[in-house]
């Protein structure tokens, strides 16, 4: 299964959730878009679903020298959680990590307050909580990401992805009530691998999506 964009992926997304949701598991549902890939597939769900979209702020740290394999994930003012297992192989400290932290969470401070500005995040106690991103790799982001929501303690707390590497989605399942993964290739080596057209987001692509189908600090 390979998809042309993100936006047919999110409306594929989007097919399977409500036919879940025909058994009653999507009520009071609110989505949720990692930025900045996830959001063009979460405004497919939730303009198919009639559902708020808004974005969980998230920044993955990377190994150094080779940032897109993460291997630890920031959220909110949350402390950094790390693959304890990742760090042990790579013979890497966390004090090593902590300007790499720092970074990252200006950025996600920068990022927020950009796709946000001064509204504060929606409600999710007791409410059915979608998680969606464009897919999942090692799925350090996604980790800290459903920690995080799992404190504020939605009724049900969903992960949706179009595709993602069998075992990292699997060890998802430990985390979210749900994970809704339609592609899970045995041969899975980077989530762009499974799209045509893998450009990346930009924070103006972020703003629109949540202009058109959630709240934007640009609406007025």
């Amino acid at each position: 299964m390979r998809f042309h964009d993100r936006r047919e992926a999110g409306q594929e997304l989007a097919v399977r959730l409500r036919e879940w949701a025909g058994d009653g598991d999507l009520r009071d549902l609110v989505v949720l878009a990692l930025p900045r890939g996830g959001v063009p597939v979460a405004a497919q769900v939730a303009r198919v679903l009639g559902a708020p979209m808004d974005v969980l702020v998230a920044r993955k740290i990377g190994v150094p020298g080779q940032p897109e394999t993460g291997i630890g994930a920031i959220v909110g003012d949350d402390p950094p959680l790390f693959d304890r297992r990742a760090l042990d192989l790579l013979g890497l400290d966390e004090n090593r990590l902590l300007p790499d932290v720092a970074r990252e969470r200006a950025e996600l401070h920068r990022r927020a307050l950009l796709y946000r500005g001064d509204q504060s995040p929606p409600e999710v106690g007791d409410r059915t909580v979608v998680l969606v991103d464009d897919g999942l790799a090692t799925g350090a982001t996604a980790r800290a990401a459903l920690r995080h929501l799992r404190r504020l303690r939605p009724a049900r707390l969903v992960l949706a992805v179009p595709v993602g590497a069998a075992e990292t989605a699997a060890e998802m399942e430990s985390e979210a009530d749900d994970v809704i993964c339609l592609h899970r290739p045995s041969d899975f080596r980077a989530v762009g691998q499974w799209y045509d057209d893998f450009e990346q987001v930009g924070d103006d692509e972020v703003i629109e999506g949540l202009h058109a189908y959630g709240r934007s600090p640009h609406q007025r």
